[in-house]
């Protein structure tokens, strides 16, 4: 087969993984730089010119793109389904699940467990807003931060006024959520490929520290999850339309709650962490479920 990946930087890690996965296979890969894709859109012959030349004969692209490019990266994966390439994760999928609040919208309304989470635009609701969380300690989030940026646990009423009000000054979008005190600064990255779980570690946070992303200098171990946390993660990316998620959980005393689905999982924690072929299962199931595409919405609407 021939797979593209879309990834700014072949030389990272999750990048050469899933190059180093493809060929061990005996599958051509290449590495494309989304933002040097250009598009034609004429009438049934859309094409993706790259450095000059036109991208044909792919039957997979692997998106990996990046949270800040997103909106050109989706119409780049677009572009790929349009010429009936199969992608691992559909644009809308990914565009879907980068929007945290319409996600938390999507899992919310389809039952899915989830930290009791407000959102607002006047300064005016603010106390109310800290009040629907359960007043402080309180976490509050930018709808566009990633790794851990923008993350705030504000650990009194007082505090939690002043951030939000200070966010609202600047015109930033945030979501407050309740602090689940008894996840001690952990939570488990469930790795979902096919709409399966293929692994799973417990993300620590550094002491001091309440966001566990590794990027913060959290640490990852091996970790056992019990059939209702694989049930959630495995419906988190379903309802998400995800074929290859990572779907973060925390365990709380009225069981896993989703915190974040994740379309872009790095794939270096997780391989050091468990020491499985993530990469490898990743090229498995392009190998089991590539076909010529047409253009659908999997997941739920909205």
């Amino acid at each position: 087969m021939k797979i593209a990946i879309l990834s700014r930087n072949k030389r990272l890690y999750s990048t050469r993984r899933m190059v180093e996965a493809g060929e061990a296979a005996g599958h051509e890969m290449h590495v494309i730089d989304t933002l040097r894709c250009y598009m034609s859109m004429v009438a049934h012959k859309p094409e993706i010119h790259y450095k000059g030349e036109v991208l044909e004969g792919f039957d997979a692209v692997i998106p990996r793109i990046g949270a800040s490019i997103t909106q050109y990266g989706t119409a780049v994966v677009r572009q790929f389904e349009m010429m009936g390439v199969f992608p691992i994760n559909e644009s809308v999928a990914i565009s879907r699940s980068r929007d945290k609040l319409r996600s938390l919208q999507l899992l919310s309304r389809k039952g899915v467990g989830l930290p009791i989470t407000g959102f607002a635009h006047s300064p005016d609701d603010i106390p109310d807003l800290i009040n629907m969380v359960r007043g402080a300690p309180l976490v509050i989030k930018m709808l566009e931060g990633t790794q851990g940026i923008g993350v705030v646990l504000a650990e009194t009423r007082k505090a939690a006024e002043s951030v939000i009000e200070a966010f609202m000054g600047l015109n930033v979008s945030v979501m407050v959520q309740e602090y689940i005190k008894e996840a001690g600064g952990a939570d488990i990255r469930c790795f979902v490929v096919g709409g399966k779980v293929i692994a799973a570690m417990k993300r620590q946070a550094a002491p001091g520290e309440f966001r566990s992303n590794l990027h913060r200098g959290g640490s990852a171990s091996l970790i056992r999850i019990t059939p209702e946390e694989r049930a959630t993660a495995v419906r988190a990316a379903r309802i998400m339309g995800l074929n290859v998620a990572g779907v973060d959980i925390l365990r709380s005393h009225h069981g896993p709650v989703v915190m974040e689905v994740n379309s872009s999982p790095g794939l270096e924690g997780i391989e050091s962490a468990t020491s499985k072929d993530v990469a490898g299962m990743i090229i498995k199931f392009i190998e089991k479920d590539a076909r010529p595409y047409r253009t659908q919405t999997k997941g739920s609407k909205g």
